[in-house]
């Protein structure tokens, strides 16, 4: 199927066609005639499927067409909630770019930045609104904005809502509303609290649309495992970014800190690297990531919720420096490389603390990540198999190794013992 053959209209398509954009991926092809039919809509499907697209093609179609009809002033007709800085970004350029010829005119609106210019946007008049909880709710409480002329809504990457602590908040604007509306519910997972959140919000027979995650990264994103100890992963990550080649590489660290610390790292080993991640000022992170994206810098060190909103285009590598403790995590993190139709690279580093996290990702996936076996710094460290001994409740504490054992001893005398590790010894030896 084409982008053709989805009824979508002449501007639309246009844009579509200079974008290079044939073919839809597959939650474009099943959700875009789904809300082009105005339903509601649940949708899981991981990072770097086209999530994008598929929800903000039917909602400029429906706002250009709805605008052919009436005239009136330019009114907020579609919101969109998404968790961080970058992606609400991402997404208000991608309305941008599929509605350069329809007429319909959008603003993004997020915090860590003075409002004024995100104010001015919004008096001029805006079909579309992409914002944060934080400073959606902000500008609302100030009168900026109001949510009573809403027919478009979509709760965007809402397993990061409730990670992030924006569950209160998703709720507060919910209850501003409008009852009638047509909603999109996006979701990488679907734990029983995003269902849960998700009945909240959507009519009472959505849609659905599930793209497993699993086979996105099976079949497009070739995944290598590294054994290392946490000392040496620092030295194998040089190593690996100083003999292999790479046209830009994405590092995920667990950590703020552990980002930043990456960062010094290679700035020691003369590998020019920035991090983004939450204590980063705005304008820093948005500094890093469009050197990140024009070729300026080829290493990006981020957090997980920070690289949510990186689109770059041929991204050739990402490094897991951390295993993450959640499954489904990882596949996000590989879902940056790999995206539509091109192919990927993802390399693992694996310590002795994170091999629990290693088995419930091959679990989820399905498969085996192959090994590594011979590389500078494999670690060697067993598995740890921690032990508990349960002694009776009567029996003796054992007593400090200095002191002489008790003669009564159920083993024998101390002079018994020394002649039977004699014996024991002496016949290793001798046999």
């Amino acid at each position: 199927m084409t982008f053709k053959e989805l009824e979508i209209i002449e501007p639309i398509q246009r844009a579509l066609e200079g974008e290079g954009y044939t073919t839809p991926t597959p939650i474009q092809e099943q959700s875009i005639p789904i809300l082009l039919n105005r339903k509601d809509l649940l949708g899981a499907a991981q990072t770097g499927t086209g999530k994008t697209a598929a929800f903000a093609i039917p909602i400029l179609q429906h706002l250009y067409n709805d605008r052919l009809h009436n005239k009136e002033r330019r009114k907020i007709k579609a919101l969109i909630i998404t968790p961080t800085r970058e992606l609400a970004i991402q997404i208000a350029d991608s309305f941008t770019v599929y509605g350069k010829y329809t007429g319909i005119k959008n603003t993004v609106i997020f915090g860590g930045v003075k409002q004024g210019a995100q104010t001015n946007a919004l008096r001029n008049g805006i079909d579309v609104l992409v914002a944060t909880p934080g400073r959606l709710l902000d500008l609302m409480d100030q009168g900026f904005i109001r949510l009573n002329d809403i027919e478009y809504f979509v709760l965007d990457e809402a397993d990061r809502m409730l990670d992030m602590g924006f569950i209160h908040d998703i709720k507060k604007i919910i209850t501003k509303l409008p009852s009638k509306r047509q909603s999109l519910f996006f979701s990488a997972t679907l734990a029983p609290d995003i269902v849960e959140l998700s009945n909240k919000i959507l009519g009472s027979n959505p849609e659905k649309v599930m793209v497993k995650p699993e086979q996105t990264t099976a079949e497009k994103v070739e995944q290598s495992l590294y054994f290392v100890s946490k000392k040496g992963k620092p030295k194998l990550l040089v190593h690996l970014l100083k003999t292999i080649p790479f046209e830009s590489v994405l590092i995920f660290s667990r950590t703020k800190h552990g980002a930043d610390k990456i960062v010094r790292i290679l700035s020691k080993a003369e590998i020019k690297s920035s991090a983004i991640h939450g204590n980063k000022a705005q304008n820093a992170r948005q500094r890093a990531l469009g050197d990140f994206k024009n070729g300026e810098i080829k290493v990006l060190v981020a957090t997980d919720i920070a690289a949510r909103g990186i689109d770059v285009e041929e991204l050739s590598l990402v490094i897991n420096f951390d295993l993450p403790n959640i499954p489904e995590t990882y596949v996000h993190r590989i879902g940056r490389t790999g995206r539509a139709s091109a192919s990927g690279i993802a390399l693992s580093f694996c310590d002795v603390e994170e091999r629990p996290y290693l088995k419930d990702i091959q679990k989820l996936i399905g498969q085996s990540i192959p090994v590594v076996e011979e590389h500078p710094f494999v670690s060697f460290e067993p598995d740890p198999t921690p032990t508990k001994t349960i002694q009776p409740s009567n029996q003796r504490k054992p007593q400090p190794q200095f002191r002489r054992p008790n003669s009564s001893n159920r083993s024998g005398s101390g002079s018994d013992n020394r002649n039977k590790y004699r014996k024991s010894f002496s016949s290793k030896r001798n046999g």
